[in-house]
């Protein structure tokens, strides 16, 4: 399964645009981005990245719409396994 998060760039390495690099927030987890695929965004941006490249933007209104969905998800799953039994 391949999956794609949202990201807000934070920094923008300087330097060749064929390897342009950044630095993107993931809520707390920083992590450095090749942002070549999306030659328009900047700093404050919201990305979607897949393997450590950026490959499209998206509005933070969005984005905010998949931290909530991630969220949910992450209660379902944690409820989840709480109703299981510990195996012994």
């Amino acid at each position: 399964m391949c999956l794609a998060v949202p990201g807000k760039i934070i920094s923008i390495d300087k330097g060749d645009s064929l390897a342009r690099m950044g630095r993107v927030d993931f809520a707390g987890v920083v992590r450095e981005v090749c942002l070549a695929f999306v030659p328009e965004a900047q700093v404050g941006a919201y990305v979607i990245v897949h393997a450590g490249s950026a490959i499209s933007t998206l509005d933070e209104e969005e984005a905010e719409k998949v931290f909530d969905d991630l969220r949910r998800l992450d209660e379902i799953m944690g409820a989840e396994s709480e109703k299981q039994e510990p195996t012994v």
